[in-house]
């Protein structure tokens, strides 16, 4: 029986009568805070948004340093492209985060839940383990041991997405359904910053030390401490700001299989009972898949192609900042005047037109005039897709009780793209070269904006919105 069929009850008011639970709904109503342009300039004000986007930074930081980077580290340590390509799997744990995600919203960890919160607990130990990690990782030599690099590589993404899992239950219960977008668009601004930072200001940083006299991995290891001190604004705002509201009143009183139950199996079935659920998450796996592709390799083709980390690291510095802000904030402004499906549509149509500028520049070579285009637009659609894309995860999750477990399932499986599938990324690199590459790359992303439309036709309506399938309505 659908959702529209059920006897309506105090398990299942209509629509326009929801049951006023904290623990299943937003704090507010959805449309809450006035709308425009006042209404964004007051909301990237709020002190809420201002965490959420410090928060962000500490997020990105991490992926930098075991993505792009570690790549370039890589071939300057002679790896080659398919070994290259391999590491994407380091990002499994972005994927598999949902396992032990319920442990996030289940445990309390001794002493720091008491002083600090279930979220903000859960942050700083996560954090205070993402540092050591980052620093290990820099001790360590690619080209003595790849295996040790692996494995420590492997450790930094698990506190990493243990990190996130946190910051994105704290996100959602922090702030109300209409908020979120532009909310992200705080996040994922901060988020690209800290990649910036990560790739091209690692890549100056370790340049002066190498023409200053640094052996390569002395220059490496230096580096990559400087990036573990910058975590450290993560730890700043995790003890800066306010526990966010839960539902934490309750956990006393149930059995140790009541809450093994509820933190495990309850929020698969929760997010199971909605139309469509099946074609959700394959819309989530397969959207931002052709992005994730041609990521995997950016930074290797552009070294492969003739330029240096130097010119490519000041080029995204520069041009792919200002691209990446633009992006991000058009992103969460147009998501709230556009309404969810029609930003999903132009996210994923930019998105798609984005790889072609990396056919054109492998066509003309290493020019850098063409280099600059590239990185601006790629970092413009990623920025502008990344804000629509995440709230509208963030939109599925109603539910206090399973805030982690849930948007860790979701965003696990948006990760798929850009490691298990992005893994052979190096081998068809290697096989079709660069240009027709990054062609098929472009081509990966039709699957998804087929699973949209089939979503779109389910809704019926982009204007009246679709809760179940986290269709948020426009703001008229």
């Amino acid at each position: 029986m659908s959702e529209k069929d059920r006897p309506r009850g105090p398990d299942n008011p209509p629509p326009d009568r929801a049951v006023s639970d904290p623990a299943r709904t937003p704090a507010r109503p959805a449309d809450e805070g006035p709308a425009g342009l006042a209404g964004a300039i007051a909301l990237y004000r709020d002190p809420r948004v201002v965490a959420v986007l410090l928060l962000g930074f500490a997020s990105g930081l991490p992926l930098a340093l075991t993505g792009q980077t570690l790549s370039v580290w890589l071939f300057e340590s002679g790896q080659s492209k398919v070994t290259i390509g391999l590491f994407a799997l380091l990002g499994l744990p972005y994927v598999l985060k949902f396992l032990w995600a319920p442990l996030i919203d289940a445990i309390h960890i001794p002493f720091l839940h008491r002083r600090l919160g279930r979220r903000r607990s859960w942050l700083l130990t996560s954090q205070a383990a993402l540092i050591g990690s980052v620093l290990m990782l820099g001790a360590a030599d690619p080209a003595d041991d790849l295996f040790l690099v692996a494995l420590i590589a492997l450790v930094v993404t698990f506190f990493s997405a243990t990190q996130d899992l946190v910051i994105d239950a704290f996100r959602i219960e922090k702030l109300e359904a209409a908020n979120q977008a532009g909310a992200m668009a705080h996040y994922v601004a901060a988020y690209r910053i800290a990649l910036l930072v990560g790739t091209a200001g690692m890549y100056e940083l370790v340049s002066i030390l190498q023409a200053n006299g640094f052996a390569l991995n002395s220059a490496w290891f230096v580096g990559y401490a400087v990036m573990a001190g910058c975590l450290l604004i993560g730890v700043m705002t995790t003890l800066a700001t306010d526990e966010p509201a839960g539902p934490e009143a309750t956990a006393g009183t149930l059995t140790l299989g009541e809450r093994f139950r509820q933190a495990v199996f309850d929020p698969f079935r929760d997010f199971a009972a909605r139309d469509s659920w099946l074609l959700i998450l394959l819309f989530i796996t397969l959207f931002k898949f052709g992005d994730a592709f041609a990521g995997t390799m950016t930074s290797t083709f552009v070294l492969d192609i003739g330029f240096d980390k130097t010119d490519y690291g000041r080029v995204v510095k520069l041009f792919g900042f200002a691209a990446t802000l633009i992006g991000g904030y058009a992103g969460g402004y147009l998501y709230r005047r556009l309404g969810t499906l029609q930003a999903l549509w132009l996210a994923g149509i930019l998105q798609m037109a984005s790889n072609l500028m990396f056919c054109w520049q492998a066509s003309v070579g290493a020019d850098l005039n063409v280099l600059v285009a590239v990185i601006a637009v790629e970092n413009l659609t990623g920025g502008f897709g990344t804000v629509i894309f995440v709230a509208y995860i963030s939109g599925l999750c109603t539910n206090r009780l399973y805030t982690a477990t849930q948007f860790a399932l979701l965003s696990a499986l948006s990760g798929v793209g850009r490691t298990v599938l992005s893994s052979t990324a190096g081998y068809f690199a290697e096989q079709l070269g660069w240009f027709l590459f990054f062609a098929v790359t472009a081509f990966a992303a039709v699957p998804g904006l087929i699973l949209l439309w089939a979503l779109a036709r389910r809704q019926g309506s982009a204007d009246e919105g679709d809760p179940s399938a986290g269709f948020v309505k426009r703001d008229r």
